[in-house]
């Protein structure tokens, strides 16, 4: 497995794929956060607690948790631009054990997430504490809270990123595996939401764990209202963490059996 790791994390390094990473991650963590800081929660439309309050806090830093889809987007693509290119089939001709082969891409690939994961949290904190003082706002939550808060944040979009490599390595396809991961988190569960009954599956979706992890309950009270529903219950961060944990491996373990099951076909 070491000179398999060590060839993934050598094709890594070797594109632009990590520059693209890290770029973005700065840009959705300290640039979204700075501007929705400066704007102010208290002007959004609809309007939102203001930062010095607990749930005025809570709420600008879930909505990072809405930006899942472009790790989720740029994991799929990494992977499938390998098969695009038909660099992937050079590499399973010398290493023909494919599990072996994909399981070294999840180890570099997570790396490559937590450093996302990292630089989206660490410029979100510096851009919320560089707005607002100098706005002269006190936090409605004390540091820790919030750096807790932003690590779950962190955890979910690189948890979101290995879940695209997982189906960028199954659906191989480019155009369809973008369209499956983009089409899903940004229009799937939404619908879902909308079905009166269906809706009471949003919790142990995706989304709906993503919501719970990252604390931001906006969108499904926003929408019970519209439907004049009762809130549906999110769970226990632990447990929200545990089932995005569940869904990677699951993506993961689907993504090294297939292409076995493609060969022997």
């Amino acid at each position: 497995m070491t000179p398999l790791i060590t060839a993934e994390f050598r094709r890594l390094l070797a594109t632009r794929t990590p520059a693209a990473l890290l770029l973005t991650a700065a840009l959705l963590g300290g640039g979204l956060t700075a501007s929705m800081a400066l704007v102010g929660p208290q002007n959004f439309t609809p309007p939102l607690p203001g930062l010095h309050t607990d749930t005025g806090v809570r709420a600008l830093l879930g909505i990072l948790g809405l930006t899942a889809l472009v790790p989720a987007a740029l994991g799929t693509a990494a992977v499938t631009t390998e098969y695009r290119h038909h660099t992937a089939a050079l590499t399973f001709l010398f290493a023909p054990r494919r599990g072996r082969v994909l399981a070294a891409k999840l180890v570099a690939y997570g790396a490559a997430a937590l450093a996302y994961g990292t630089v989206l949290a660490g410029t979100s904190a510096a851009a919320l504490y560089a707005v607002t003082a100098a706005q002269g706002v006190s936090l409605g939550l004390p540091t820790g809270t919030v750096l807790a808060l932003l690590a779950r944040v962190g955890v979910a979009m690189a948890t979101y990123l290995l879940l695209g490599v997982g189906m960028g390595a199954l659906i191989r396809n480019q155009v369809v595996a973008l369209c499956v991961v983009v089409g899903y988190l940004y229009l799937g569960e939404t619908l879902l939401m909308m079905i009166p009954g269906v809706n009471l599956l949003y919790p142990v979706l995706p989304g709906g764990a993503t919501a719970a992890l990252t604390g931001f309950t906006y969108l499904t009270d926003a929408m019970a209202q519209e439907l004049g529903t009762t809130p549906v219950r999110l769970l226990p961060p632990a447990a929200a963490a545990l089932l995005l944990l569940t869904y990677t491996l699951l993506a993961c373990a689907t993504a090294v059996l297939a292409p076995m099951r493609r060969d022997v076909t």
